[in-house]
């Protein structure tokens, strides 16, 4: 992925000088074994507690926790995405490590997701070349806009395609090419025998820990995380730039966290080889240059919600 997607004519960014780029680009294991530490530990301690609690008490009690649990194992979604760029850590092996372990976790095969991120970069907002805009939903009505924002049609979609992938052999989606197909529908396979793996050992044992702890939390996760993602670029214009096809959202410290720096997202699409430790750095630089703005989550997906229902009414 290129570093520089500044091409729109009247909008100059003044270039990040080369010591500059190269400063800000430095990758750490240490930074990136801190940050996914941190985002596990937090899932083993809230599903400890999940455990816990459901077993103590019963399941009802545990609900506000899995709640929790739900919006960190949904931003696992995060770590995926930090891993595809290969900035998570210096190291290869540890960024695929954590990568294909996260995206086992939220059910989003990573060799697919490298795949689909890719062209989502090289065709940011391109109708009918970025994955992001291909399957996204087009609700017709509120209904089907509550739906979109739950997450719950991108998960079964994601999920059926998986499926499709491993019981057919086949791929069709444009974004894989020809090269990469075998390597996709062998990966479905192993995704799929895994879970069927861990259901038959559910069922074996008569336990119900991976449901409440895993299962439950992550679909509880998308109606947390699908708003988000819709934030980064619904709304923002149809064009080659970062600075104006892209969304930085200015948020709380505990949300940047749990989302690996992304609400930064201007700055990671500018300058997609910038880790997300560096990306607060790379703000300073760049943020006068920032077109779309958002001011905290809940505003923002309040504004995303109203360009839906007038895309919708403008036919």
């Amino acid at each position: 992925m290129s570093d520089a997607v500044i091409s729109d004519a009247g909008h100059r960014l003044k270039p990040l000088t080369p010591a500059t780029l190269r400063e800000l680009s430095v990758r750490s294991n240490v930074r990136g074994a801190v940050q996914s530490l941190g985002h596990y530990g937090v899932i083993v301690l809230v599903g400890a507690l999940i455990w816990l609690v459901s077993s103590s008490w019963g399941v009802l009690w545990a609900l506000p926790l899995m709640v929790v649990q739900g919006y960190v194992v949904g931003f696992l979604f995060m770590a995926v995405h930090e891993t595809a760029h290969k900035t998570a850590f210096r190291s290869r092996g540890l960024n695929l490590g954590v990568g294909y372990l996260s995206a086992f976790v939220i059910g989003l095969p990573y060799e697919y997701y490298c795949l689909f991120h890719w062209d989502h970069h090289r065709y940011t907002q391109d109708p009918e070349r970025d994955p992001e805009l291909i399957v996204g939903v087009k609700p017709a009505s509120d209904a089907q806009l509550a739906l979109a924002y739950s997450g719950l049609l991108q998960v079964a979609g994601r999920l059926r395609l998986m499926l499709g992938h491993a019981i057919t052999g086949k791929v069709v989606v444009p974004w894989i090419p020809e090269s990469k197909r075998s390597t996709i529908v062998a990966e479905a396979r192993v995704y799929v025998a895994l879970y069927a793996l861990l259901l038959a050992l559910s069922l074996w044992f008569s336990s119900a820990l991976l449901l409440w702890v895993w299962i439950v939390p992550l679909i509880i996760g998308q109606f947390f995380l699908r708003p988000y993602l819709y934030a980064e670029h619904t709304g923002c214009d149809r064009t080659r730039s970062a600075f104006r096809n892209t969304r930085t959202t200015y948020t709380g410290a505990i949300v940047k966290w749990l989302a690996w720096n992304m609400p930064y997202h201007v700055e990671h699409h500018a300058y997609p080889s910038i880790p997300f430790h560096a990306l607060p750095k790379l703000n300073a630089i760049v943020d006068g240059e920032i077109v779309h703005r958002g001011r905290g989550y809940i505003r923002t997906t309040r504004e995303t919600w109203a360009w839906f229902r007038r895309q919708r009414q403008a036919g």
